[in-house]
């Protein structure tokens, strides 16, 4: 992973409103939810929901499908895998079964 897009990826992150929106997707997963689902269960309006959904896709972040006239949204975690793993690789000197505590869970 190129440090840009590592970048890119936790601005994407880093603000209260997209946060919560990945965090609803990843409990949602694998099926996602629709817009109107989103916009209901955390109180944003729909067109700032628009651009959030906007800036997280951008960072790949997000996944969307249309179904008929709906866009339905899930979180794309094979790229916070990417995302972590570039921040562990050089864990330890390579050595990750001396990163336990990087490993527990939370």
């Amino acid at each position: 992973m190129e440090p840009e897009i590592a970048i890119e990826t936790f601005t994407a992150l880093a603000q209260e409103s997209r946060l919560a929106i990945f965090r609803l997707l990843v409990r949602e997963e694998p099926n996602g939810l629709a817009v109107g689902e989103i916009s209901r269960r955390l109180g944003i309006v729909p067109s700032t929901l628009s651009g959030h959904l906007a800036v997280l896709k951008r960072a790949r972040l997000l996944k969307s499908i249309r179904q008929q006239r709906e866009i339905r949204y899930s979180a794309n975690l094979a790229a916070i895998g990417v995302l972590v793993t570039y921040l562990l690789e050089d864990c330890c000197e390579g050595k990750v079964e001396n990163c336990r505590e990087v490993l527990v869970p939370l």
